[in-house]
């Protein structure tokens, strides 16, 4: 990506993150970026265009934030948990929180996002499927995985209940092992 398409694409998520994305507009994000809504026009083309390009920088940063987390998870802690405890981390809560928002709208409009939908799905499934101990690493698990995660931080960013919605993560934990007879799934 080009050094000016990178700085706005950084000053996109930056606005971003601090004002959502209800109602948004090209003039005062352009303002906040330091230019004009014509020139974030010329630089993406559009604006699902550049919607996309923050979308696909998201997932990237996020991505390699929680697989360095991943790496470096606790011992007797569920992936599910580790990745629970990122998420609600205050530096990756926003970005994410941004994600979800992103997502939804994407989902309203599949004609523009649907590539981004179907890549989007795919790519967190792989990064599930690859935090699972290799006897859980099947679709089927990887998908509820991501189901139950996505339920709970929606009631999260719903609710901004953490000790609620963490403490429903741990049961599933507890009743995922419980029927797999005390292993570390999930």
């Amino acid at each position: 990506m080009a050094p000016r398409k990178h700085e706005l694409v950084e000053a996109a998520i930056g606005y971003l993150v601090e004002h959502g994305l209800a109602d948004l507009s090209l003039r005062p994000l352009a303002a906040a970026a330091g230019t004009s809504a014509r020139l974030l026009i010329y630089h993406f083309g559009s604006k699902e265009r550049l919607l996309a390009e923050v979308l696909d920088t998201l997932q990237s940063r996020l991505r390699a934030s929680f697989d360095a987390v991943s790496a470096a998870g606790q011992e007797g802690e569920a992936p599910l948990q580790t990745f629970w405890k990122w998420a609600i981390s205050r530096r990756s809560f926003p970005s994410l929180r941004l994600l979800y928002e992103l997502q939804i709208l994407a989902a309203q409009k599949p004609e523009s996002y649907g590539r981004y939908l179907e890549r989007n799905s795919r790519d967190w499934l792989e990064l599930v499927r690859t935090a699972l101990p290799p006897a859980e690493r099947t679709d089927a698990m990887a998908t509820l995985l991501v189901a139950v995660f996505d339920g709970l931080f929606l009631e999260l960013v719903s609710t901004g209940d953490r000790r609620r919605t963490t403490e429903a993560l741990d049961e599933f934990v507890r009743i995922v092992r419980r029927a797999r007879g005390g292993g570390t799934p999930a």
